[in-house]
């Protein structure tokens, strides 16, 4: 329904115009992430061409690796961004909430699996914390986050104390992001995760027939499908030409598929875009607009940490720029340019990962031809403007077909 408020009346039913109507509305919904994957295969085919290594199953496995944490940083900023909020506090968590798993682990003797739950759950209160600040004194969240930032970024740095690095033995905690599993293995989760996907989708479309909502096409359901599982048997084949499927992966696809079934297929999930899209008629509606801010907050923060936990678990240590440099940027950045609207009540929990592959891939291939760090600032710097151009220029056209 909203792709098509999207689009202006047709002024001609000839065939020509009704597919390119057809096309425009595909592009806008269902297909909303067709031109962010075809922008990663030409930047695929670009490197590619520019270095052989680039699409060899070692560097792909390395690429997914790389993403892991911070995609799962960004699939909690996307939850906050549905909001139309922002949480610039994000990195310094997930950096914090690590360190509190280290310390509590090596230092205390605490069980792994223990200090990473004790992590998690702060992780959750910070975010409930800040949350407080903005629901009930009503402070923008830009300036609670921002003030969360520097707060946690210093309580950081005492949580690890003199020592400054905190290196990680545990088993446990070092399997989170350092396991590969056999070929076999990865066979199987991919299996079960078509299976389950096929499962899904046949299921949502009768309920939508029961409903009599609109259906989308059978040929095109079909189409979408495919694509899916032919690139999900692409890439277990990929891994297991090298190492095998690597646990970080297993994690950081579970959390987009719960909290993408969460936020469209749940009441919780369709109070967030409700709130994004315009929190006063929600209030209107009788959705408590500041608990479903708190509770959001909460869960972002969570996953901060769970991307703070992988990135220790595969950099095999904590230390005092844990969740600085460039990471929360690389984050928002990650979520936009997957799809997600800076002004809430658009978007979708896939967005980190399609966002996450595009700005790895630069950074990945700029690193494979020894380009400086500065000029991978410049390329994602634009590559970000220019997605946040597109949404705000679409958010334009949708505000003028409605006037």
């Amino acid at each position: 329904m909203s792709a098509m408020l999207n689009d202006p009346p047709l002024t001609s039913n000839t065939g020509s115009d009704n597919l390119i109507a057809r096309l425009r509305r595909r592009m806008q919904g269902e297909w909303g992430s067709l031109p962010v994957i075809l922008g990663l295969l030409c930047i695929w085919i670009i490197f590619q061409i520019a270095n052989p290594n680039f699409l060899t199953p070692l560097n792909l496995t390395n690429l997914l690796l790389q993403i892991t944490a911070v995609g799962t940083i960004s699939a909690g900023l996307i939850l906050v961004l549905l909001l139309g909020e922002v949480d610039l506090s994000a990195g310094a968590v997930s950096g914090l909430c690590a360190a509190i798993m280290a310390v509590l682990n090596v230092k205390n003797e605490v069980p792994g699996l223990i200090a990473v739950l004790i992590a998690l759950a702060a992780g959750f209160g910070i975010g409930l914390l800040q949350g407080v600040w903005i629901t009930q004194l009503r402070l923008p969240s830009f300036i609670v986050t921002l003030a969360g930032l520097l707060v946690w970024q210093g309580a950081l740095i005492y949580v690890l104390g003199t020592t400054g690095t905190v290196n990680l033995t545990d088993t446990f905690i070092l399997g989170l992001a350092g396991t590969f599993f056999p070929p076999l293995v990865g066979w199987g989760v991919g299996a079960v995760f078509i299976l389950i996907y096929i499962a899904w989708i046949g299921w949502a479309r009768q309920q939508q027939m029961m409903a009599s909502m609109t259906v989308e096409p059978l040929r095109e359901m079909i189409t979408r499908s495919t694509v899916l599982i032919v690139g999900v048997i692409a890439t277990i084949a990929l891994l297991n030409a090298n190492r095998g499927l690597p646990s970080a992966v297993i994690f950081f696809i579970g959390i987009i598929v719960i909290f993408d079934f969460i936020t469209k297929r749940t009441v919780f999930g369709s109070y967030i875009f409700s709130v994004g899209s315009n929190a006063e008629v929600a209030r209107r509606a009788g959705i408590d607009v500041g608990l479903i801010r708190l509770a959001t907050f909460g869960l972002a923060s969570m996953l901060a940490a769970m991307g703070g936990i992988l990135a220790a678990s595969r950099l095999l240590a904590v230390n005092q720029s844990s969740g600085s440099s460039d990471l929360l940027l690389n984050a928002v950045a990650a979520a936009v340019i997957g799809g997600t609207s800076f002004f809430g009540g658009r978007g979708t929990v896939w967005a980190a990962l399609l966002g996450m592959l595009v700005i790895g891939s630069i950074s990945n291939g700029l690193d494979l031809l020894a380009l400086a760090s500065p000029i991978k600032s410049i390329i994602t710097g634009g590559v970000l403007l220019l997605a946040v151009t597109v949404d705000v220029l679409a958010r334009r056209r949708h505000e003028t077909v409605e006037r």
